[in-house]
């Protein structure tokens, strides 16, 4: 096992039991106690799991929202593989919401160079990257900046998407599960990804399968309001159709 299939596992048990332990997972893994705690380091840096003595915690049970920076290093080929699923609900002509987020961002980069858009986004670094691409419209929405995910939020925000009428909302979600439906640690976040939805004609969500079954403070959104989920294949099949049962098509890949 390479050491990025040993830490997302690592991490896919911390988040599946709420910790995990170096001895254990020494044991169980078959790797030396000092391996393991390299891992740990490495997944802590990454900003998804806090190390604790003798194992490490998921940031999730601190309530703790990771910066997108270090979600931006996780699961790269998987958020890349989205992205690049993602193209196919793209309109013809016409415009889109992307929302600020780790995967939406990958989605960003990949937009064709041949298709006349209006992108609207609420994220500076989104507008930065698509503002110089000659065929995309880019409208910016204002409002306060969240350091952490570099979001805008608030009410000069919230104001122009009640006006706004789109083709296709790209969503990015922290948690996502058929009981609480779409979730994020923020309220005012939240209200924002709410009026993205409610703006959209379509709503797309992008999101890694360690999404799934998390579950923050702020609900935005139920999964009847999400025309299509696009996870990557990690997401359990058995998962994916009681997604699918509450509503959306699921696509794996």
């Amino acid at each position: 096992m390479y050491a990025e299939e040993r830490q997302q596992e690592i991490l896919r048990r911390a988040r599946a039991a709420g910790r995990v332990d170096v001895v254990t997972l020494s044991s169980e893994l078959e790797v030396t106690t000092e391996t393991i705690r390299r891992d740990l380091t490495a997944l802590e840096r990454a900003g998804v799991l806090r190390r604790v003595h003798g194992g490490a915690i998921p940031v999730e049970r601190l309530g703790f929202e990771p910066a997108l920076a270090a979600r931006d290093e996780v699961l790269t080929g998987e958020k890349e593989r989205i992205a690049k699923a993602a193209l196919a609900e793209l309109p013809e002509d016409g415009s889109v919401i992307i929302d600020a987020g780790s995967t939406t961002g990958r989605l960003a980069q990949v937009l064709p160079a041949d298709r006349e858009l209006t992108v609207v986004v609420n994220s500076p670094p989104l507008a930065a990257v698509l503002a110089t691409r000659p065929n995309l419209h880019v409208i910016m929405l204002g409002g306060r900046v969240r350091g952490r995910t570099l979001a805008t939020v608030d009410d000069w925000a919230l104001r122009p998407l009640e006006h706004l009428h789109v083709d296709v909302a790209f969503m990015a979600t922290n948690g996502c599960s058929p009981a609480n439906g779409l979730t994020t640690p923020d309220p005012a976040e939240a209200a924002i990804k709410r009026a993205m939805v409610r703006a959209a004609q379509r709503s797309v969500l992008l999101a890694d399968h360690t999404k799934f079954t998390n579950t923050y403070l702020a609900r935005f959104a139920d999964l009847s309001e999400i025309d299509v989920v696009i996870s990557d294949t990690g997401l359990d099949v058995t998962l994916a159709a009681d997604l699918a049962a509450a509503g959306p098509e699921v696509v794996r890949a």
